[in-house]
């Protein structure tokens, strides 16, 4: 199988969460089981849990997909202009688009949210605010597999009760063979 083809035939793994915040362990633990299950790794490409995972994902020794980060520009005003701070040196492939929104207005139509899920074979969700609940909300709404990995009971995010919570990592691995088809 040639690189192209291998490349055509990798599932993609969105991963969902704080912009902000690394919850390092978290993402750490999900980075190394979706580069482990040879996927690729989609994440909205800044800091937060987004560089945190990214970081763990293109760290791993062996064979793996390709980081990928789907980039907000800049506001309304400034389409031609990645958002300060994106991409995180860890995306590998930096995909720009001219959508601005995110947060609580992350089920707008001008939110990279819509590309992110839509892109993604199955969806991680780790801890984060509104703009992770949103993207929760958009996998439900376009049917792609979604998972909830919550370790911590400090979790405070809106889940629909249609996504299966957990704080076991194993059962994120599961989730993912399913979801993926992977044996």
């Amino acid at each position: 199988m040639s690189t192209i083809q291998r490349l055509r035939a990798l599932k993609t793994v969105g991963v969902m969460g704080s912009g902000t915040q690394e919850h390092e362990d978290d993402a750490a633990a999900i980075g190394e089981l979706i580069a482990a299950l040879g996927a690729n790794l989609l994440t909205g490409g800044g800091p937060g849990v987004m560089r945190a995972v990214s970081r763990a994902f293109t760290s791993y020794r062996g064979p793996r997909g390709l980081c990928i980060g789907i980039i907000p520009c800049a506001s309304e005003d400034n389409r031609r202009t990645a958002k300060p701070g994106y991409p995180n040196e860890f995306v590998e492939l930096a995909i720009r688009t001219h959508l601005p929104y995110s947060g609580s207005l992350g089920t707008h139509d001008l939110s990279r949210n819509h590309i992110n899920i839509l892109t993604s074979d199955a969806i991680v969700a780790l801890s984060g605010g509104a703009g992770t609940s949103s993207e929760v909300d958009l996998a439900c709404r376009y049917g792609v597999p979604t998972i909830a990995y919550l370790p911590r009971e400090d979790s405070e995010m809106a889940i629909p009760p249609s996504v299966t919570r957990t704080h076991d990592v194993r059962e994120v691995e599961r989730f993912l063979r399913s979801a993926l088809d992977l044996q």
